[in-house]
């Protein structure tokens, strides 16, 4: 008689899948199959939902601190000694030549006004129009070595956030909300909240998605207190009669659904963010439920601050409830009303600089106070800087060749400053970074490879790199 094979009652669990498998008899991998089910459900009826990203990232949002009109990088983060010394001479012909749009030949150059300080352990100079932003020069990694294609507003805009200098493009964003999708069911997944002072030259084209599917376009913001309309129930209707009317909805348009017709898929999706939104959104969109401290720190309810304050404290909300991506724009309509100071750098710079350098100072203190900085990736800056050379005896002109930005948190190595312009802030000499650079960046601490991530168009793999961006390695 054969001696048989006794088997120990249990075995030791050695690895997670035999763990699942064996848990509760096996109801362990019952469960974990429903999950993987639900969650393969989820990815094909919701095309925002969070996708992977090709390598590991350091940042899950962004915020685009957006200084329309292009604020001068000599009177904000580029001290230059020298133009102060050459102010009211002809730029020296050893500086080369430079196109601008309304500054002429025999214009003279213009120092600054501004006292520039250093701060922080990294000791970075910083004008004394940024004083509250100053006291955070440590997070910061500042780029003095930016410059563009264009010297127009518009071209200028698009170029910044689509990396086309015409319209038609996808931004950053949309990108973005394309490759990662979003980690919200209940917010959109990019939002763009404007200046309540109007649309600017490059209009609304410059936010949206492009050439992409509808799905990834922004959502709009109204200025203001209520920021988006008719986010409370109808009196007299309760949640049940509300989803009901959804699912009828919902029902009807999918009934007439044809295969590829991403405006009306969009549109689907947009009634059922729309419910959602009923639930979660009037509470992320309330400030009134922030402590006294919090508002007081962005500004909020006090002039000149009080807009922008709120705007930032609602983008610091909304990345902390899932949303991808969130631009905050400073400056609307034309002309004095943004960053554009062509006829007084002194008068406008001071105006804009009170209403939004408490507020940026807050959102990132905000932002690092609750753990978010580490994986929110804030960006700041403008379509260009400001000319060297006066422009109607006391204003700027717009400058492509050399201007400043800076990044913070996501990853970024705060406390230094990168690149350089030449001694008078004409054009970047030293480790020049063009927009595809930034926009190559950004995906990189998302975890984006920019040669992945594209979407065919008109015959070819489109990305946001139109040519090939280079990593801020300095930075990273």
């Amino acid at each position: 008689m054969s001696a048989k094979l006794l088997l120990p009652h249990s075995l030791p669990t050695r690895t997670r899948r035999e763990f699942i498998k064996d848990a509760f008899c096996g109801f362990g991998g019952l469960a974990f199959a429903s999950l993987l089910h639900a969650e393969e459900l989820r990815n094909s009826s919701n095309p925002l939902a969070p996708r992977s990203p090709h390598f590991q990232p350091k940042a899950k949002s962004v915020i685009f601190i957006y200084m329309a009109g292009g604020p001068s990088h000599l009177e904000s983060f580029d001290p230059k000694p020298l133009l102060n010394k050459l102010d009211g001479q002809t730029r020296p012909s050893e500086f080369g030549k430079a196109e601008y749009q309304f500054v002429q030949d025999d214009a003279k150059l213009m120092g600054t006004h501004r006292t520039f300080k250093q701060y922080g352990e990294s000791g970075i100079e910083v004008s004394d129009l940024f004083p509250h932003i100053a006291t955070c020069v440590d997070d910061l990694a500042v780029i003095r070595s930016c410059y563009g294609d264009s010297v127009v507003h518009s071209a200028a805009q698009y170029e910044l956030f689509t990396g086309r200098l015409t319209p038609g493009a996808p931004s950053m964003g949309s990108w973005l909300t394309y490759g990662l999708g979003s980690e919200s069911e209940s917010l959109p997944g990019y939002v763009v909240m404007p200046d309540p002072d109007g649309a600017l030259p490059a209009g609304q084209p410059m936010y949206t998605q492009g050439f992409l599917p509808a799905n990834y376009q922004p959502t709009m913001f109204r200025p203001g207190d209520n920021p988006v309309l008719n986010l409370d129930l109808p009196k007299g209707v309760s949640m049940k009669e509300r989803k009901r009317t959804l699912d009828l909805i919902d029902n009807l348009n999918k009934a007439n659904l044809a295969e590829e017709d991403h405006e009306f898929s969009a549109r689907i999706n947009a009634y059922d963010l729309a419910f959602k939104m009923q639930t979660e959104a009037p509470e992320v969109l309330d400030l009134s439920n922030e402590p006294q401290e919090t508002l007081d720190l962005y500004g909020v309810g006090k002039e000149p601050t009080n807009d922008y304050g709120r705007r930032c404290l609602m983008a610091r909300k909304l990345v902390e409830n899932g949303v991808r991506f969130v631009t905050v724009v400073s400056g609307g309509g034309s002309g004095t009303l943004t960053w554009d100071a062509h006829n007084d750098i002194e008068e406008n710079h001071q105006r804009m600089a009170l209403q939004t350098d408490q507020p940026v100072a807050a959102l990132l203190k905000d932002l690092k106070r609750r753990g978010l900085l580490y994986d929110t990736l804030v960006v700041w800056g403008g379509e260009f800087g400001r000319s060297p050379e006066a422009q109607s005896g006391k204003g700027r002109d717009h400058h492509n060749l050399g201007f400043s930005m800076w990044m913070a948190g996501g990853g970024i190595k705060g406390g230094q400053v990168v690149g350089a312009t030449d001694e008078i802030g004409l054009r970047a000499i030293e480790s020049p970074y063009h927009f595809r650079d930034i926009h190559n960046t950004i995906l990189h601490q998302l975890g984006i490879d920019q040669h992945k991530l594209t979407y065919p168009h008109l015959g070819r793999d489109e990305r946001l790199t139109f040519l090939e961006g280079k990593l801020i390695e300095e930075i990273i």
